[in-house]
């Protein structure tokens, strides 16, 4: 093997996964030009072209699709492997990337995170906040965060927070100008902020229950944000009501500085989980981390069975995407 060509593979692999010069070198801490040369160099050896270059996009030749679909799994492995051997002598080390929606900080990581420093130095965990369902795979991350129904099939889920209710929330002050619905025929005349679903586009029906029935409520309003985090603040501001998790906006509810409406319409979600590939649950960087979090939450490993909820019916920036 050229030990040349070997050793810019990972920045090859780098450019095709982040889809650009300028963001490989950004995540490998180089300079674009360097990046650059590396990939010129791997291309002079092959003796073909990896990356078709516009000036807008950078995409793979054939070629170059080949050459990343076999040496991706291959450093992925020997990353993985380095990292175990490691362990053996030592506590867990390495670089640890999960991606996950911004509601998941407040909601079960900043407990988790802050153990880890204290228990696991050597490990450095990269939070990319991210409300897009993405391909933690394809994408390089380690693991992922979202609700149990959004999570496929052949992923490891754990469980890292106990189920949680949803809930309608407003201020004070949007309460004492414009009253409290009490029915859901009275929740369609108010101004409830909308999430504006990713993928779709689509705006999010809201997921309640009508006297035990499980619904999509249609709602309408001045506003409309792709996260809760963003509509939790609107209903602080008095704009409107607002559809969250229970767990988001408890101090909120318990200081008086927002009023739950309608509680016998809320549901109950199975709570958010952490996923991966099953071959990477040995890596010791994420065993560290599912521990932890195991430790801290006191819940079991085992998770629940699927709701009959739908993915398409899931509000995107509340750990769905």
């Amino acid at each position: 093997m050229d030990r040349d060509l070997l050793s810019h593979l990972p920045v090859v692999v780098a450019v095709a996964r982040r889809g650009g010069f300028a963001l490989a070198a950004a995540e490998l801490g180089m300079s674009p030009s360097a990046v650059s040369h590396a990939v010129r160099l791997v291309e002079e050896r092959i003796g073909q072209p990896l990356f078709a270059r516009t000036t807008r996009s950078v995409g793979l030749t054939e070629a170059g699709e080949a050459l990343v679909a076999a040496a991706e799994p291959a450093l992925k492995d020997i990353a993985d492997r380095i990292e175990r051997i490691r362990s053996i002598k030592g506590r867990a080390s390495g670089l640890l990337k999960i991606n996950a929606p911004r509601l998941a900080l407040p909601l079960a990581l900043m407990p988790v995170l802050s153990a880890m420093a204290v228990r696991f130095p050597d490990v450095t965990v990269e939070i990319v906040t991210d409300d897009r369902l993405s391909d933690i795979v394809g994408e390089g991350f380690d693991a992922g965060i979202r609700l149990r129904e959004m999570i496929a099939d052949d992923m490891v889920a754990v469980r890292l927070t106990p189920p949680f209710r949803t809930v309608i929330v407003a201020s004070p002050a949007y309460i004492g100008q414009h009253g409290k619905p009490r029915t859901l025929v009275d929740l369609s005349q108010h101004n409830c902020i909308g999430y504006r679903m990713l993928r779709s586009r689509a705006l999010y029906r809201w997921d309640l229950s009508d006297h035990g029935k499980d619904i999509g409520f249609e709602t309408r309003g001045s506003a409309i944000v792709t996260d809760s985090l963003s509509a939790r603040d609107m209903a602080l501001a008095g704009i409107g009501l607002a559809y969250l998790f229970e767990p988001l906006v408890r101090a909120d509810i318990e200081a008086g500085r927002l009023v739950e409406v309608l509680r016998e319409t809320s549901i109950e979600e199975p709570g958010a989980f952490l996923y991966f590939p099953r071959r990477a649950s040995m890596a010791p960087k994420l065993r560290a981390f599912i521990d932890t979090a195991q430790e801290i939450g006191r819940a079991p490993l085992r998770t629940p069975g699927r709701k009959s909820r739908q993915k398409d019916k899931l509000p995107e920036g509340s750990l769905t995407s």
